[in-house]
């Protein structure tokens, strides 16, 4: 069985890797752009991008009983609580948004969830949290798009973005 991100009988992303590398060169945004094995969990991702300067984050997209869509993005070490984040949210009972909820808001397949995809939210139905460990750090590294590469750049020049 593939990977969702491995079936090639799926829709172009709404914006590639190409395009996103594209738009942060056209803002002045400087990053450096690594390619590796396609990563798909922080555990795989830990065998094939530890070379990689930069806090690693991972993403997680998030669902609550009103319906209102979370994008929560953290350094892989933060440990994440849904219920203490539910208060911090003002919000009941968190759980995780489905792909085809991912593909519809974000433009984004499983495994490759990052902070950029935000800008495929035309209906701005999702609010973005950042998280302020990973903020603090001097590079944050995240997947542009694609589970196979990864991207650093400064917090500063994320928010620029």
């Amino acid at each position: 069985m593939s990977h969702p991100a491995e079936q090639t009988d799926l829709p172009p992303l709404p914006t590639s890797p190409q395009d996103l590398l594209s738009k942060l060169d056209a803002i002045g945004v400087a990053y450096t752009l690594y390619e590796h094995q396609p990563v798909f969990t922080v555990e795989e991702s830990s065998a094939h991008t530890s070379h990689i300067p930069g806090t690693h984050c991972r993403n997680l997209y998030l669902r609550d009983k009103k319906k209102r869509n979370f994008l929560v993005v953290a350094a892989n070490e933060t440990k994440i609580d849904l219920k203490k984040l539910e208060g911090v949210l003002d919000c009941a009972r968190l759980s995780f948004g489905s792909g085809e909820r991912l593909w519809q808001y974000l433009g984004i397949r499983q495994g490759s969830v990052n902070p950029f995809t935000i800008m495929n939210d035309s209906e701005q139905a999702v609010t973005l949290i950042l998280d302020a460990a990973m903020m603090d750090a001097d590079l944050v590294a995240y997947h542009p798009m694609d589970n196979a590469m990864t991207v650093t750049l400064t917090p500063a020049d994320l928010l620029r973005f």
